[in-house]
C-alpha cells in the first residue's frame, strides 16, 4: 500500500528545497517532485545571493539535495505533477509518468515562467546579456553599453534603474509613446538617450548580444537589454486543486496567500514565485522555510488539537 505522506512539495526550487529542509527537520513524511524547470537555471550565475553569489544555480539545487540527504523523512521524486484531487487521506497527485501520490498538506512551489519579448533572437541570450531583473544581472553589465526595453512608465522606471550600472543607457519605446515634461526631465538629467522605433531583433555573436535591429535596418550597438517579461503560471496544479489566484504588476495569475502562506484552500500553501509579487531568490527561500512552518503546526492541529490560526 502507497503511503500518505504529511506533505507534497510540488517545486524544487529555492522555496521547495528551503521548506524541505525545514519539514525534514521536524520530522515530518515529506515527497519532494521535481520536473527541473526553475527559471534561473537559464542564467550561468546566481547574483546576490549570500553565501553563493555568481555561482551557478545548479550548484545551490545540487547542495540543497545534498543536505536533504541526511533526513529520511525526506524523499524526492523526478517528475512533473500533471494532476491533483482531494480524496478521503488528502490530496491524490498524478505525476506525467503515471505514478500517483498522496498526501494530506501540499505545498505549490512552483514557480513562474518568465515571458520575454518575442524578439528573433532573444533565445540565446535570455538570462545572460537580456535580462530582467538588474539586481539580478546589473553587476555583469556595469559600465557596458546598456538599453532597456519596455512601454509606458515602465520604461522610464527601467532605463533610470540601469544609469546605476552604467553611464550609457538607451530608453527603446518600440514605437512612439508619449512622455510627459517630468519624463522627459528625468531622462534629460540621466542622459538617457530615447529611442523609438520598432525593435525588430536582437543580433549577437558567440552568445553575447551585439546590437539591437530596427525595423528600418538601422542597428544600435548594445551589450546588455533589460526587458519585460511578465510572468505566468508554470504549472496548472494550483487551478486543478481549486486555488484562487490574483493579479499582481507583474503576473495575471500569482496563487493568492495569506501571511501565513496559505492559499484559499486552506491544506494547500504556496510560496516562492508562484505566489509573489517580486520574485527574488533570497525571499523564495524565506517563503518556503515559513510556509514548512506553519505546514508543521496546520499537522500538530489535526493530530494533536495544537492551536492554529484560523483561515
Amino acid at each position: 500500500m502507497s503511503p500518505v505522506w504529511e506533505c507534497a512539495v510540488v517545486g524544487a526550487g529555492a522555496a521547495g528545497l528551503s521548506a524541505a529542509l525545514v519539514l525534514g527537520r521536524a520530522r515530518r513524511h515529506v515527497v519532494v517532485i521535481d520536473a527541473g524547470h526553475q527559471s534561473n537555471r537559464a542564467s550561468p550565475t546566481i547574483g546576490g545571493l549570500l553565501g553563493y553569489d555568481q555561482r551557478p544555480p545548479a550548484d545551490l539545487y545540487a547542495q540543497g539535495r545534498s543536505e536533504l540527504a541526511a533526513y529520511p523523512s525526506v524523499e524526492f521524486r523526478t517528475g512533473e505533477v500533471v494532476g491533483g484531487s482531494s480524496g478521503e487521506d488528502g490530496y491524490l497527485l498524478e505525476l506525467a509518468d503515471g505514478e500517483t501520490l498522496t498526501a494530506r498538506r501540499v505545498l505549490l512551489a512552483t514557480g513562474m515562467k518568465y515571458n520575454p519579448p518575442d524578439l528573433p533572437g532573444i533565445g540565446e541570450l535570455w538570462g545572460s546579456s537580456v535580462f530582467q531583473c538588474p539586481f539580478c544581472h546589473g553587476w555583469e553589465m556595469r559600465d557596458k553599453r546598456l538599453a532597456a526595453l519596455a512601454s509606458g512608465e515602465e520604461a522610464v522606471h527601467a532605463a533610470l534603474m540601469l544609469r546605476g550600472w552604467s553611464d550609457d543607457v538607451t530608453m527603446l519605446t518600440d514605437g512612439p509613446t508619449r512622455l510627459d515634461s517630468e519624463q522627459l526631465r528625468m531622462l534629460q538629467v540621466a542622459k538617457v538617450e530615447v529611442e523609438q522605433r520598432r525593435v525588430v531583433q536582437l543580433a549577437s555573436d558567440e552568445g553575447r548580444l551585439t546590437h539591437v535591429v530596427f525595423a528600418d535596418g538601422d542597428r544600435l550597438e548594445r551589450d546588455g537589454l533589460l526587458v519585460e517579461a511578465p510572468l505566468s503560471q508554470r504549472s496548472r496544479l494550483g487551478e486543478t486543486l481549486g486555488v484562487q489566484s490574483a493579479a499582481s504588476q507583474l503576473s495575471p495569475n500569482a496563487v493568492h496567500v495569506d501571511k501565513m502562506h496559505r492559499s484559499s484552500v486552506s491544506t494547500v500553501f504556496a510560496a516562492g514565485d508562484v505566489c509573489t509579487k517580486q520574485p527574488h531568490l533570497a525571499d523564495a527561500m524565506s517563503a518556503g522555510s515559513q510556509a514548512a512552518m506553519i505546514i508543521v503546526q496546520s499537522l500538530l492541529s489535526d493530530d494533536f488539537g495544537l492551536p492554529y490560526p484560523p483561515a
